[in-house]
């Protein structure tokens, strides 16, 4: 028998029971309470007004009335005022145990590990909210299982450890699939690394198939290193960042030998490292291509270079300005078209100024176009809100201001895009998008002496501000804002009060402004989603007109037109109109214009009736302009109405 008990001691562990005992409840309730008191004490006063549950004291379970970092909050009262407890109590939520009870109870030994399950890994227990569940273990598979409402989609899931790709690593992810069985045989030498190609492919790229034709007529050199101790030196400089780009080459220059394929070899051992070097390259063509284009990015290249082997493209993963860069350097011609085309698909108020900066660079017509059309009809409603804004450069924000398509809501929304636009450029660092009172504050707090723009620092800015249809400014509190920023000269503010006061005292009649196509003053709005009908209400010089557009019931066309109204029309509030001037004319001659903007299938579609004149009357028949009727309208639609009384 006592044989028996040494080989059993001797050959496997003691006994041990298969469950951990489990301690009676008066010993657990100290630890319940200390982790309810947290929440209890956040909790504040309930409604009943009863002091919350608490433990009682006794020698065995003190309860500290003063905790430190370390400890956790134990008082379950309510916190009120007290902003020292408070944070101690939120931490406690944040940090349920402090880091020496974490090193004891993850600690590795045995004792500790018996009767855990090995295929699960160890988790500490958490501070939860009363009554709160844990999420279901499964036993078979040995791996938590988490429940529908946290499961997260696996694709999407990246470890906070996993390393960013490397330019050579995305080369070679495109280029893979094409991987022969003798390997490559081209060796292109570029941006610092070297690419190995393979030559049907290379004939896709003009810039490197006349590299290639001119490489193979002309003998080369071949590079290995003297000994191993030179290659391994050689290489522990050239990875390391303590030496300079000088020393490397040095470095490489001394560690290495070229031998050209005429010359007979010397006779080296089994270890030489020019044996492995020969081996894979003495038969590679070697060609050499400087960029200096500070749009080609090392990683941009290499996706360049993938595609030579395919025919695919993720905007959502690649530098596309990088991509056509460095297509163009290459001569890639295939990828400089499939790059425009999915630019143009792409465009949006982060990537507009880059993708026209790069078609402008590159000469690429249809990008450009199409970034100048989107700028055209999104500058105000999108990209005036966004801090891309700042990116807009002066002659491209100016060649859009003065086109005879763009899109504005009204002239005081224009004047506001342009302030935010100068106000970004004078403060470069900002990240986020100030508010309107921010640009006012600032405007303001600069020197009263003289306007920005006829300072030596804003005199840039009076080309941009001179596109401006300030007559269109017709409330008195924009001409305020105005005033108080004092962006524009204080004589253009009391040119435009003097055409107002005219058109007041000659009935309405804008004599002081005689060209249509540049001091009509314009009104817009987008229609981008059901119900398919919106009307603007505005009033100009005691006139008030209704701008309407409109859906045909069930059909796919739409209707735009212009209807006055009487002073006494339901449409006129009391609240709105109170302090409104009102016209007794009963005709008023109109000069407008209605277009109508769209994109369907990729093609931008404008409509415009051009300028026509109508007299409105008060009559219900005659107050009312003829119906612009279009039809396979999709949505947004841009609707710009251009107005202009002249004198009658």
């Amino acid at each position: 028998m006592t044989e028996v008990l040494q080989q059993d001691s001797a050959g496997k562990l003691p006994f041990l029971p298969a469950s951990t005992p489990t301690a009676p409840k008066v010993v657990l309730s100290y630890c319940r309470a200390l982790q309810d008191a947290p929440y209890s004490a956040l909790m504040g006063v309930v409604v009943d007004g009863r002091l919350p549950y608490r433990h009682p004291t006794s020698p065995r379970y003190r309860i500290r009335k003063q905790v430190g970092a370390t400890n956790r909050w134990r008082l379950p009262e309510s916190l009120g005022g007290d902003l020292l407890g408070t944070a101690q109590a939120v931490k406690a939520l944040n940090e349920p145990y402090n880091q020496n009870v974490v090193s004891i109870m993850t600690a590795d030994n045995p004792a500790t590990s018996v009767n855990q399950d090995r295929g699960c890994s160890p988790r500490l227990p958490t501070v939860r909210r009363p009554n709160s569940s844990d999420a279901p273990c499964d036993q078979s598979s040995h791996r938590p299982v988490s429940t529908r409402k946290d499961a997260k989609d696996i694709s999407s899931f990246k470890p906070p450890e996993a390393l960013t790709p490397t330019p050579m690593d995305i080369f070679n992810y495109h280029s893979s699939p094409a991987h022969s069985q003798h390997g490559p045989d081209v060796l292109l030498h570029c941006l610092g690394s070297s690419w190995e190609l393979h030559r049907p492919y290379v004939q896709k790229s003009f810039v490197l198939a006349k590299l290639l034709q001119k490489a193979d007529s002309q003998p080369h050199d071949v590079l290995y290193y003297r000994d191993p101790l030179s290659a391994t030196v050689d290489r522990f400089v050239s990875h390391s960042d303590h030496y300079s780009r000088e020393y490397r080459t040095i470095s490489r220059t001394i560690s290495t030998a070229e031998r050209r394929p005429d010359s007979r070899p010397e006779s080296k051992g089994v270890d030489h490292p020019a044996h492995v070097v020969e081996a894979r390259r003495a038969g590679m063509t070697r060609m050499k291509l400087k960029v200096r284009d500070p749009l080609v990015t090392k990683e941009a290249f290499a996706v360049a270079l993938g595609n030579l082997y395919h025919e695919e493209l993720d905007t959502s993963k690649y530098d596309m300005v990088g991509v056509l860069a460095s297509a163009f350097v290459l001569g890639f011609s295939d990828l400089q078209a499939r790059c425009s085309a999915t630019m143009m698909k792409n465009i949006n108020t982060s990537s507009v100024c880059g993708y026209h900066h790069a078609a402008v660079t590159y000469k690429v017509g249809e990008l450009v176009s199409s970034c100048e059309r989107w700028l055209e009809l999104h500058l105000v409603p999108t990209l005036s809100v966004q801090i891309h804004l700042r990116s807009l450069p002066l002659s491209l924000l100016q060649k859009i201001v003065k086109s005879d398509r763009f899109f504005t809501f009204n002239e005081y929304t224009l004047y506001r895009t342009l302030c935010y636009w100068v106000f970004l450029r004078l403060n470069p660092s900002l990240h986020l998008m100030p508010s309107h009172s921010t640009i006012v504050t600032f405007f303001n707090s600069l020197s009263r002496s003289s306007a920005l723009i006829e300072r030596d620092a804003g005199q840039r800015f009076v080309s941009l501000f001179s596109t401006l249809r300030m007559s269109g400014i017709t409330d008195t509190r924009h001409l305020d804002d105005m005033l108080r920023m004092n962006v524009v000269p204080q004589s253009w503010v009391l040119k435009v009060l003097s055409h107002h006061y005219h058109a007041l005292q000659g009935g309405g009649d804008m004599s002081l402004m005689l060209n249509f196509s540049t001091d009509a003053l314009r009104f817009g709005f987008i229609i981008d989603q059901e119900p398919r009908y919106h009307t603007e209400t505005i009033s100009v010089h005691g006139f008030h007109f209704d701008l309407k557009a409109h859906r045909q019931g069930s059909d796919p066309s739409y209707q735009f037109y212009i209807q006055r109204l009487v002073p006494h029309d339901s449409t006129l509030s009391f609240r709105v109109c109170e302090r409104q001037t009102f016209s007794l004319r009963p005709d008023r001659e109109v000069l407008y214009s209605i277009r109508v903007q769209c994109s369907s299938d990729g093609h931008d579609h404008c409509y415009s009736t051009g300028m026509r004149s109508k007299k409105f009357w008060l009559g219900p028949q005659t107050s009312k302009s003829d119906a612009f009727t279009l039809e396979m309208l999709t949505l947004p639609i841009h609707v710009t109405f251009q107005l202009l009384f002249p004198p009658s």
